[in-house]
């Protein structure tokens, strides 16, 4: 394998464990949410929040491949 390979191999990996982990941390957080909302229906604001907190994980493990395959030559 290459520098080139492994550079790509890298930041597909960069992207494609934070886009796992987050959809597992967003299908609990929107089984609780919906389960609090049911109780308690005002506070659907935080929990749309809370639903779209773990979606900055992705994008920072996009900006990380961005970075290994731009920056590293």
């Amino acid at each position: 394998m290459g520098v080139t390979e492994a550079r790509a191999f890298a930041a597909a990996l960069a992207v494609a464990i934070p886009a796992i982990s987050t959809a597992y941390a967003q299908a609990r957080i929107g089984a609780a949410g919906a389960g609090a909302i049911a109780e308690k229906p005002e506070v659907a604001g935080q929990i749309i929040v809370l639903e779209a907190l773990p979606e900055l994980i992705v994008l920072f493990g996009f900006v990380v491949a961005a970075m290994i395959i731009t920056t590293l030559k």
